[in-house]
């Protein structure tokens, strides 16, 4: 199977973690959206709007989180044996991937940074679209779609309304948890949770976890079960904190901000 990801996508960190639980082999690519890599034209080409995670197995191709780990939850036995309600664990599933990461997490980035990637990633577009005159109507159609997200970044009642889904979410797991005290559709770790964790990592990247995570007791627990899960340590864990995630997002910065002054897109 064929992978492609980048380690701070949120869903991309779903469908890792879901290759990691069930053990499955799998070349690993990494797309980097900061560098605008997921609009290089090979792979803009194959994959609408260049989308990730992407999932290729065989003539197989299957894109987004929820689908891909869906897909992997039916090879062999399900995560989670026979402990955990399948039923809960599929509503679990398709409650998470309606909550928009991207809304959440643009809305708690400065404005200066979100304005500087967006001029790169215009002029990427515009230069790719020279480049590939077959693939024009495809890159409009990314230019429009952030034009869309550009003008949903200033409407406040949308990203309140994202917020209160994101704390629904969390008031609905505690309740779950309070219930279970072990994992979201039962006793064992499901694909439920494999959904859910990448969320709770995501609010501790825009630190925000004092107010989300440590005023519910179950979810605070829960988190730290998680955590030494080895599928946690292997998609997230070594990206979260220290020099992983520096390393990271500085290489990223640097060759962002090299390409702009070289104008070299």
């Amino acid at each position: 199977m064929q992978f492609y990801h980048h380690p701070l996508s949120l869903q991309s960190q779903q469908a890792r973690m879901a290759l990691e639980e069930k053990g499955l082999d799998y070349w690993d690519y990494s797309i980097n959206p900061l560098k605008a890599r997921n609009l290089d034209a090979e792979f803009f080409r194959e994959h609408p709007n260049g989308r990730i995670p992407v999932l290729i197995n065989g003539n197989r191709v299957t894109r987004g989180s929820l689908g891909i780990v869906q897909y992997i939850d039916k090879f062999d036995k399900a995560l989670g044996g026979d402990k955990f309600d399948c039923e809960k664990s599929l509503q679990w599933q398709r409650k998470v991937d309606a909550w928009d990461p991207k809304l959440f997490t643009l809305s708690a980035t400065p404005p200066k940074y979100l304005q500087y990637h967006s001029r790169f990633k215009r002029q990427v577009l515009i230069a790719r679209m020279a480049e590939n005159p077959d693939l024009a109507n495809k890159y409009h159609a990314k230019l429009h779609d952030m034009h869309a997200l550009e003008e949903l970044l200033k409407d406040t009642d949308a990203i309140q309304a994202n917020r209160e889904h994101l704390v629904g979410l969390l008031e609905d797991a505690e309740a779950e948890l309070a219930a279970t005290n072990n994992y979201l559709a039962g006793e064992s770790f499901s694909m439920a949770d494999v959904m859910f964790s990448p969320l709770l990592a995501r609010i501790e990247l825009m630190k925000q976890e004092k107010e989300m995570i440590h005023t519910r007791p179950h979810l605070m627990v829960y988190w730290a079960k998680v955590k030494t899960r080895e599928s946690y340590k292997v998609c997230i864990g070594k990206y979260s904190k220290g020099l992983g995630k520096i390393n990271l997002l500085l290489s990223s910065v640097l060759n962002v901000v090299a390409r702009t002054m070289l104008k070299r897109y």
